[in-house]
Order: C-alpha cells, then structure tokens, then sequence
C-alpha cells in the first residue's frame, strides 16, 4: 500500500491478505494474519446459528414490534440497492415489520441501482425517504479529499448516510436501526482503508474546501449528542442471526425483488466502482478484493484457491472504465491533467489532518464545565 512503510512481502496462509494491501498486517507462528484470527473471534461472538440463533433472532423481532406500536414504523432500513441491504428489506417484510426505508442519494447512483431500489420498495409494498444531497456541496467534499490524498473517499458518503439515518429515526421516533452489516462477508477490512471520523472531514474541507456546508447532514459532536439524548437508538445487525450465505442471498433477492447484479461489491454507485477498481489499485496500492474475498474463505463459502482464481478474473473492463473516467472527471469538474497530478500525487495518511476530536475539543467551555457533568453521572 503507498504511503507507508510495510515489511518484506507475506501472504496469510488461510486467507489472501497480504503485506502490499495492509501494512499493519501481523501473521501468528502459523502464518495467519490479524484478519483471520479477529473474523474468528468476531464470529464466536456475534453469529449465532440453528436453535440459538433463530431464538435470539425471533426476541429480537418481538422487541422492534412492541417499540413501534402506535407508531408509524417499527424500525429504519438503509436502502443502497446494495445485496445486504436489498435481501433485509425483504426478510424484514417477511418476518411482519415495518421498516421506513431510507436512502441517500448523493448523486453517483448508476440506472440499475434506481431500477433495483424501485424494484425493491415496490415489491415489498414499503415506504421510501429519500435525501437528496445537495451535489455542490459533495461534490466540493469529494474534490476536498482528492486533494488531500486521502485514502476513503467514500468516507464523505458513509458518514452523511449515518447522519440521515440518525435524523429520520428522530424524526418519527423509531428506536431501531436495521444494519446489513454482517461478519461472514463485512468483517475484513483493514483500518489503514477507513476513517469515518466527522472531524477528520471538517478539517479536509477546511483546508481544501470553497463551498460552505450548509445542508451537507453532518453529524457533528455537539448534533450527535442531542440526538443520542432526545431519542436514543440502537442498531441491530440481525443478517448474524442467521445463515447467511453470499450466493444464495443473490438468487433470493433476484427471485423475489427483480434484483440485477451489478458485478462487483457496492458497483451500484458509479464513482464507488471507478473509486474500488481504477483509484485504489493505481494510486494506493489496494484491491479491495482481497479483503471481500478473504472474508468469504474465513466464513467457509469460497476456498483460497477459488479467491486466488477471481482475482486473475477482468474486473473492471477497458472500455467500462474508460466511460466511467470519463464521466466522473466531466461530474466532478476535473481535467484530465488536474487527474493524472492527483494519481501521481504521495498518498498521504488520514491522521495528517487531525481525527477523534470529542465534543470537548470542539467546543472549548466544555472542558470547563466537564468535571461537574462526570461527577452528576456518577
């Protein structure tokens, strides 16, 4: 990975992380990577199977259907059209709730994830809030962060959709949020890839950034503590609760919902496929391949040799790419010049611009009046 100093190369021997993607990865005497060994402990705790799981799982679904009576919705579901968020909204409907599902349009959506999304809510006979973002304030964000050569982009997009998230469910006093996140295809990714940290983007912004954020749903400290306080919420990851397998999931939603693959993870946003298959191979070093691929050989459901022959597979055609370099340059104001600097530019890490300042480091009276407030809560 560029920008960082990492060791002679190494590949785990289970999974197919290795040293040029992450360089904080750490192997045991046995070869097997951080990875594996905390998607194992991840998957003792969290996924639960046969009798235990669908106990846990059916407690669950009596406790989101007690909270929302005399509500309007039981609970909210992020909807991207995506596979896991696609495959809850259905079993959701089947299991008697009622999900508001939400989406966040932040303009890069692709025809077929509109096709999908409308597929989905129509089938499933379920109510739709969509956000639209305002498009000069993002796309400034997103010109921010090439700037700053920072790794997660989609940091810009993942933080306004919590922000959604948090503002619809105060808005009809829902208490639940329905997350597709799951440990046997979502759990390995390396740290050194992300950083959704609110603070971390005000200050690409600040410093790179012309146009004011007035609209952009920024969750900011002082924002989200209102919120956690008025209406309290609780996000539950119940795709653990259950057996969960890629595949099988994919035929389900394309049966039942009309779903259409879209080819590869999260290809439904145009900007995330040229982000995953052109940005992040060629400027940082990343396929971000290895790591959805690894995750499935940790769940069982691919075999490293299957993960090995995937990766020699095309994934990201010539002429695709080239229309959707096209597109994204001609959307975001860029020439192809001003593209080629950035490609070229040294990486930088998303620690160089300052991340996890609290509420206290915000506002600075706080920290006056911090002490009285621990010692109430004590």
């Amino acid at each position: 990975m560029r920008g960082y100093n990492v060791t002679p190369y190494r590949q785990c021997s289970q999974c197919i992380m290795d040293t040029n993607d992450d360089p904080f990865i750490k192997f045991d005497d046995k070869g097997i990577c951080n990875h594996c060994i905390t998607y194992e402990q991840e998957e003792k705790q969290f996924v639960k199977s046969g009798q235990e799981g669908e106990r846990e799982l059916q407690s669950i679904i009596d406790k989101i259907k007690a909270d929302g009576k005399g509500k309007k919705y039981d609970c909210v579901l992020g909807i991207s059209g995506g596979v896991d968020s696609s495959y809850l909204a259905y079993v959701a409907k089947e299991w008697g709730i009622r999900p508001l599902g939400v989406h966040c349009d932040n303009g890069w959506n692709s025809e077929l994830a509109v096709q999908n999304i409308q597929s989905i809510v129509r089938t499933l006979d379920m109510d739709l809030d969509t956000y639209v973002i305002n498009w000069e304030e993002f796309r400034d964000i997103q010109l921010a962060y090439l700037k700053a050569n920072v790794i997660d982009i989609e940091a810009i997009t993942d933080l306004a959709f919590r922000a959604v998230l948090k503002k619809t469910a105060h808005k009809y006093k829902v208490k639940y949020f329905l997350s597709g996140d799951n440990v046997v295809t979502e759990s390995v990714l390396p740290r050194a890839w992300i950083c959704k940290d609110t603070s971390n983007l005000v200050s690409i912004h600040e410093k790179y950034g012309s146009v004011p954020l007035k609209t952009y749903p920024l969750m900011t400290p002082l924002k989200e503590l209102y919120y956690d306080k008025t209406n309290p919420t609780e996000s539950l990851a119940l795709l653990n609760l259950m057996d969960y397998k890629k595949d099988h999931v994919k035929d389900v939603i394309k049966t039942k919902l009309g779903w259409r693959d879209y080819g590869g993870k999260h290809f439904e946003s145009v900007f995330t496929r040229f982000y995953q298959a052109y940005i992040l191979p060629n400027k940082f070093g990343v396929d971000k391949r290895k790591a959805h691929l690894s995750n499935l050989i940790c769940s069982g459901q691919i075999t490293k040799a299957e993960a090995l022959e995937e990766l020699k597979e095309v994934y990201y055609p010539d002429e695709m790419m080239r229309i959707d370099k096209e597109f994204v340059l001609k959307k975001l104001g860029l020439s192809e010049q001003a593209f080629d600097e950035y490609m070229k530019a040294e990486p930088l890490p998303h620690e160089h611009y300052g991340i996890g300042k609290t509420i206290y480091d915000k506002y600075k009276v706080l920290k006056l009046i911090r002490p009285i407030v621990n010692l109430i809560k004590n």
